[in-house]
């Protein structure tokens, strides 16, 4: 262990909140290995360390909750290896984690969307979720994905729609409204795929469906994204 990470280390343990640890478990989150700190605490402390590639490894390797949450955002994502990528989604055990890791960091490289399709047919419950979370942070944060890098999504959106798994069902959710709400183009075919996937018969399906219906096809987002435009 590396003399950075004990001084991490011993800074969370004195930020050990016990009744945020006992909180975490009401969010689907582990805490059996967590200080219990605060994400805006962790990203102040990520920006004061700054880019170091080999203390991300290490705060990662010694799987603590919080130091897993800021090795994403002290990571260089040119540094990022596809096998770092496997082995990191692998130990993936809470939403957060996995979401964070998703848009902090793998967004940033340059297999993102080849990640994100890979990782949405594999089975283990939260590497599907980092799937689909890709899928979301893309269509957020990736300017230039255009028409085409969408297209490769939807089908697996609606092969795996049938996922009761709580964590799945809402990360295919959210990757879906996501891209509908980057312009009119867009919405109108996330629109189609999720009325698409109302027709699977699947109770997280419709559940599915519903929510990104609600939210895409409402009057509010048709007028926001023609004001957009």
């Amino acid at each position: 262990m590396s003399a950075k990470l004990k001084e991490i280390l011993k800074r969370f343990e004195s930020l050990r909140n016990e009744k945020n640890i006992s909180g975490m478990a009401r969010f689907g989150i582990r805490s059996d290995r967590a200080f219990g700190i605060k994400h805006p605490v962790l990203k102040q402390i990520a920006k004061e360390i700054g880019k170091d590639h080999e203390l991300a490894l290490e705060l990662w390797d010694s799987g603590y909750h919080e130091a897993r949450l800021v090795a994403p955002l002290v990571d260089d994502p040119k540094q990022v290896t596809e096998a770092q990528a496997g082995a990191w989604v692998k130990d993936l055990n809470s939403w957060d984690l996995c979401d964070d890791l998703a848009g902090n960091l793998l967004v940033k490289t340059p297999f993102a969307h080849k990640k994100a399709i890979q990782w949405a047919k594999r089975k283990e419950e939260f590497v599907r979720r980092a799937g689909f979370a890709m899928m979301a942070w893309i269509a957020v944060k990736d300017k230039k994905a255009g028409k085409e890098t969408f297209s490769t999504f939807y089908p697996l959106m609606v092969e795996y729609s049938n996922d009761e798994r709580n964590y799945v069902k809402k990360a295919i959710s959210w990757a879906l409204r996501s891209v509908g709400k980057r312009n009119l183009a867009l919405n109108k075919e996330a629109v189609k795929v999720a009325k698409q996937i109302a027709k699977v018969d699947s109770k997280a399906s419709r559940w599915i469906a519903q929510d990104v219906l609600r939210e895409l096809a409402s009057d509010a987002m048709q007028t926001r994204l023609k004001e957009k435009e």
